[in-house]
């Protein structure tokens, strides 16, 4: 490999890295906040194929699927605005196959847990019923 790619591959996992720390610290806190609040935590980065779940949780009989957004900041835009249409439809996808595969018989919601980090604080923000499942 030449030396610049090398270079360029090592800045690219030192990011990546970065970034899935970041991801991992923001579940972490996330999760404690839930908590807090007196949700239960029934799974963590529940995977199933090619579908994902970053929390899922339960309270007063309802299962929510809780996506988890974590910045460094704002100057891109809130964290909340990258949960896209077509994220949307992955989260709801992933949720159905959840519910399927551990037989859920309760309510189903979708909240987003945003979580900025600001001069090494993090401010966490929950939106309970964020978005509903499309219709197709």
């Amino acid at each position: 490999m030449p030396p610049f790619l090398a270079i360029f591959a090592l800045q690219t996992l030192t990011y990546m890295a970065k970034h899935n720390i970041l991801g991992q610290q923001g579940e972490d806190i996330a999760a404690k906040y839930l908590e807090q609040k007196g949700y239960a935590v029934l799974d963590r980065n529940w995977r199933c194929g090619h579908k994902d779940l970053d929390l899922v949780v339960t309270k007063d009989n309802v299962v929510v699927f809780v996506e988890v957004k974590t910045r460094t900041g704002t100057e891109w835009g809130d964290p909340v605005d990258a949960v896209t249409d077509r994220k949307i439809r992955r989260i709801v996808n992933s949720a159905d196959a959840y519910i399927r595969f551990n037989k859920i018989d309760m309510d189903a919601r979708f909240d987003i847990v945003s979580i900025v980090v600001e001069d090494g604080e993090f401010k966490v923000e929950h939106i309970e019923q964020a978005f509903y499942p499309p219709v197709e």
